[in-house]
């Protein structure tokens, strides 16, 4: 086996392990850009006159090859490889020979990553703005199915004021499409091309045209100086995860709401069979299990958000192996939040409001007292307060 920064000699098998860690696992997940942004570095060298044209020829077909190969499940990132850009290289020089070798010029696995990287970022925060937009649509079918139906406002814990259906799903809906704002806001620190700075200092006696790969993988702009790319890691990511936090504790609010909302004291809705489970011991149970994870996903989210913040803090300039600590944690909460939404998604869709208990818990007279006040002062010509007192003393009686 011959790693990227092999030099001869072997490698200790446990800290072969402890320093690939998770890497040729997460790493599957970035093999396709690793390709795209191989390919754009190959052109950009070609185009310097760094690659022969028939050399560039043969790396881009056969990293094609290879992202095809490995999406049909062909071949797949060994413990061995340690990550994405062993592996395709490795595999590209087996398939066309020293050409495959050529395409490493001017760069280092830490732009390489950080371009993968970043273009997948790219895709997952338009995919999970796009999965946020879907819950809400969610909500407002379920408004244009019963949003007239009543229901109690709390404040406290306690019936404050009239609500309805409609209001209630309406600020989810508004929340989520905000999340989803915020997702799709958070691409800026992601959108700056890397490629170029290589380890963090340039590529010494190398002319390389930054703008050429930035304008082939579609990035904003080029990250200068080239010895920021590296300062700025963890951040892209981490204003990435917040906003996935924030996601994902609106989708815990939701949920929260609806396990109150199912409960036989409230009774106010039913949920389809197919997305409740049961007991192994009470056979009456019917339990909202996917309910209660979506619940508590936010505290997983949290604590992807500050390892993220807590990794880069104390490093000094340059790269750190530290850094590598980022990837689990943020894919993990990724994954977390677009698999929360798929599910909540799903139970909203086929949830029902009872319109009966939904009467019921809106007839009570003292849930229109702040009308009721505020009726007295505009037609009375009272001031708020003692129209106030005058309620609070008829709710008395």
């Amino acid at each position: 086996m011959t790693r990227l920064w092999d030099k001869g000699g072997e490698l200790d098998e446990t800290v072969l392990r402890y320093t690939a860690g998770e890497d040729h696992i997460l790493d599957a997940r970035l093999v396709e850009y690793d390709v795209t942004a191989s390919i754009a570095h190959a052109g950009m060298l070609h185009a310097a006159g760094y690659l022969s044209a028939e050399d560039h020829a043969e790396i881009v077909s056969g990293l094609n090859e290879l992202a095809a190969g490995h999406a049909a499940g062909a071949w797949a990132i060994s413990l061995e490889e340690e990550d994405v850009h062993t592996a395709l290289e490795r595999r590209l020089v087996a398939r066309i020979g020293q050409a495959g070798a050529r395409v490493h010029l001017g760069r280092s696995r830490n732009d390489q990553v950080l371009a993968a990287l970043r273009l997948y970022l790219k895709d997952a925060a338009a995919s999970l703005a796009q999965a946020a937009e879907a819950v809400a649509l969610a909500l407002e079918e379920l408004n244009a199915r019963q949003g007239e139906l009543p229901l109690p406002g709390y404040t406290h814990m306690q019936q404050a004021m009239p609500s309805s259906v409609d209001l209630w799903a309406g600020a989810y809906a508004a929340e989520l499409r905000d999340d989803a704002a915020g997702l799709k806001a958070s691409v800026r620190r992601m959108d700056r091309n890397p490629l170029g700075s290589a380890a963090g200092f340039g590529a010494p006696g190398l002319k390389l045209d930054r703008e050429h790969t930035r304008k082939a993988l579609g990035f904003a702009e080029v990250h200068e100086p080239v010895t920021a790319v590296q300062l700025s890691r963890g951040k892209a990511e981490a204003g990435m995860v917040f906003e996935c936090v924030l996601l994902v504790q609106d989708l815990g609010r939701l949920a929260g709401d609806l396990l109150l909302f199912y409960t036989q004291e409230f009774a106010l809705i039913e949920l389809a069979p197919e997305v409740t489970t049961g007991s192994s011991i009470m056979p009456q149970k019917r339990n909202a299990d996917a309910l209660e994870l979506v619940r508590g996903a936010g505290a997983s989210a949290r604590a992807g958000l500050l390892e993220i913040l807590g990794l880069p803090a104390s490093l000094p300039s340059g790269y750190q192996r530290d850094l590598q600590r980022i990837k689990a944690p943020l894919f993990r909460t990724i994954d977390l939040a677009g698999e929360s939404c798929q599910v909540v998604c799903r139970i909203v869709r086929a949830l029902r409001f009872n319109p009966e208990r939904c009467g019921e818990l809106t007839s009570a007279r003292g849930l229109r007292a702040t009308e009721r006040a505020n009726l007295l002062a505009a037609e009375q010509g009272l001031s708020f307060r003692e129209a106030y007192r005058q309620v609070a003393r008829q709710e008395k009686e």
